[in-house]
């Protein structure tokens, strides 16, 4: 049941993502900044894309993803069209990997140590969606604050 439930919640904020960036009015604002905001819609669109095909893809789907954290916040002025084709991608691997997983897996070690100890896959999943849910929140104010 929780891996149907995480299939279903990203699923929904990562076709929340994609309706994010295609509602900017003007497709610059994706990638303005401001004074008190530091990071751009498309950069963090860039981090969220490259965390999941890390811990989803590389650690869990073995994909060969290798991430290059600091250019998804370097890199500037990618079209619209190119990162609603990422998020699509990483959506379709996200629900791939989800569909391969049994309740099992969830309660197994994640393979890596992302923070200062071990922890279940399960809870590093729920981990993962509120740090897209976080970044999503970001990235709506971003676009009604900025695109203008």
């Amino acid at each position: 049941m929780i891996i149907e439930s995480l299939r279903s919640l990203y699923t929904r904020d990562l076709t929340k993502l994609k309706a994010e960036i295609e509602s900017y009015q003007n497709e610059s604002s994706i990638w303005k900044t401001d004074k008190n905001i530091t990071n751009s819609a498309g950069n963090l669109c860039l981090h969220l894309i490259g965390n999941l095909n890390t811990y989803f893809g590389a650690e869990l789907g073995k994909t060969g993803y290798i991430r290059n954290r600091e250019l998804e916040f370097s890199l500037k002025d990618i079209p619209r069209a190119e990162l609603i084709e990422k998020v699509v991608a990483t959506q379709n691997m996200v629900d791939d990997v989800l569909s391969q997983l049994i309740p099992e897996d969830l309660e197994k070690e994640y393979p890596i140590v992302v923070f200062e100890d071990t922890m279940t896959t399960g809870y590093f999943l729920i981990h993962l969606i509120t740090h897209l849910d976080y970044h999503l929140g970001q990235i709506n104010y971003h676009r009604r604050l900025l695109d203008i």
